[in-house]
């Protein structure tokens, strides 16, 4: 199998919520569009007029509630998601019929919103999460076409696609029975191996990297205080209100030291998936539904578990490698294996960095990734109206106690006792995500979505 590649800054993006795979990857497509657009020819780019997207699968039953109409028009319209401003996707969608000119080299062409439209839910093309971007004439016929797939965590292919050009790692793996066997051989902790990776692969320096990482600790901070500030009720008919300040509050008048951290941790992670839900500006850890998760676990570390940022920084990249190996033997799209992919993936990541971040030794980081993922197995992807609300905030919050609970689990435990892999769990998530139904995968269409009715 081929060795893994990605990069971190790949999947910890920053972009606006809710949705890694249905807002970040989808304005992603919509900016490689336009720029694909500009390079045909001059007399084709002279009949251009304008630009409509089809909408399939998953992104076509939830797109609305996700803000993926907005999100393809700003991609069109050149924005990238890192420096969306914050708030700009709900001002394009509070005036629909608009035309917007897209700039293309030497020729231009018009889009609304209206133009943007919601096809097929079963189609086949290869990834449930697929665009097709269409150039139209001022006839309305198709001058030049392309299908992108947006394939989780703000990743984005398309046919022909091939994985950038990047260094060789030093420390080739592709699962964690060869990462493991890494750190023994080469008397290495698993931080120390990606750090180098990363180095080798994007040819960055260490100082380089540090900063970045810093960066993006940083901003999952950031969401979750921006969350904690907010109030009020969330976009959308659910009239779902912002709690997090509540089970702040509620954390600081508690008395008991455990109910009052497992508190403080539920308004973490509340406080982060509010900012998602809201549109507000997040890290995708892995994906944007599940953005409050890892957050929650770094908040706490700093200002309830007092660990110095140099072990949080070192657990951070313990939790990229179980990140970079669910994504690259099963999947961290709901569309594709259902939230265990998004939740319970980024439940492990925590639950990785908490460990590793505490000083235990790489075999109770795998044990304490691999039983809070077991615990995740076969959660469905159901989004009440297909917002990232319900049920995915609340799940966040569970997402980041059970991170905690397999933390304590492992380092109770001694590790050669513990009989199932972190490798064999993640391959039964792909197994389960292959035989579940279109129905529980982002689709809206089944669980909570259909059994909670919404007026």
């Amino acid at each position: 199998m081929r060795p893994i590649t990605t990069s971190l800054f790949s999947l910890f993006k920053v972009g606006p919520g809710p949705s890694s795979s249905h807002t970040i990857g989808p304005m992603t497509a919509g900016r490689l569009f336009s720029s694909t657009c500009a390079e045909l020819p001059r007399e084709m780019l002279a009949r251009a007029s304008r630009i409509r997207v089809r909408l399939f699968g998953s992104l076509s039953a939830t797109g609305a509630g996700h803000g993926t109409d907005a999100a393809v028009l700003a991609g069109l319209l050149g924005v990238r998601p890192e420096d969306c401003p914050s708030g700009y996707l709900s001002r394009l969608s509070e005036e629909p019929l608009k035309d917007h000119k897209v700039e293309l080299g030497v020729g231009s062409a018009l889009v609304s919103l209206a133009d943007i439209v919601h096809d097929a839910v079963v189609h086949n093309y290869p990834y449930s999460n697929t665009l097709v971007a269409e150039l139209l004439d001022a006839g309305g016929e198709v001058l030049f076409s392309k299908a992108y797939y947006s394939v989780g965590g703000g990743f984005v292919q398309w046919d022909g696609w091939k994985a950038p050009e990047l260094g060789d790692p030093v420390y080739p793996y592709s699962n964690m029975k060869e990462l493991r066997n890494i750190v023994r051989t080469q008397g290495l902790n698993i931080y120390e191996i990606m750090l180098a990776n990363e180095a080798a692969i994007t040819g960055a320096s260490r100082p380089a990297i540090i900063h970045q990482l810093n960066n993006i600790l940083d901003r999952m901070e950031e969401s979750v205080r921006h969350g904690l500030a907010g109030s009020g009720y969330l976009a959308g008919p659910l009239k779902v209100e912002r709690k997090a300040h509540m089970l702040q509050e509620r954390a600081q008048a508690l008395h008991s030291s455990p109910g009052k951290f497992l508190a403080g941790l539920n308004a973490y992670a509340f406080a982060a998936s509010e900012e998602n839900a809201s549109g507000g500006v997040i890290v995708t850890a892995p994906t944007c539904g599940s953005a409050g998760v890892m957050p929650a676990l770094v908040y706490a570390m700093r200002h309830d578990l007092f660990i110095g940022d140099r072990a949080i920084r070192e657990g951070f990249l313990a939790a990229a490698a179980v990140g970079f190996i669910a994504k690259h033997n099963a999947s961290i799209a709901g569309a594709e294996v259902g939230c265990q992919g998004e939740i319970g993936v980024a439940s492990a990541m925590a639950a990785a960095m908490l460990t590793d971040a505490q000083g235990n030794p790489s075999r109770y980081v795998e044990n304490a990734a691999e039983v809070a993922l077991e615990h995740h197995l076969g959660i469905t992807c159901d989004p009440v109206g297909g917002y990232v609300q319900i049920p995915c905030i609340e799940r966040n919050a569970m997402g980041a106690v059970k991170a905690f609970n397999a933390a304590l689990i492992s380092t109770g435990t001694r590790p050669e006792a513990h009989r199932v892999s972190l490798d064999a769990a993640i391959a039964a998530m792909a197994e389960t995500g292959r035989e579940m139904s279109h129905k529980f995968k982002e689709t809206s269409m089944g669980g909570l979505a259909v059994s909670m009715v919404t007026c």
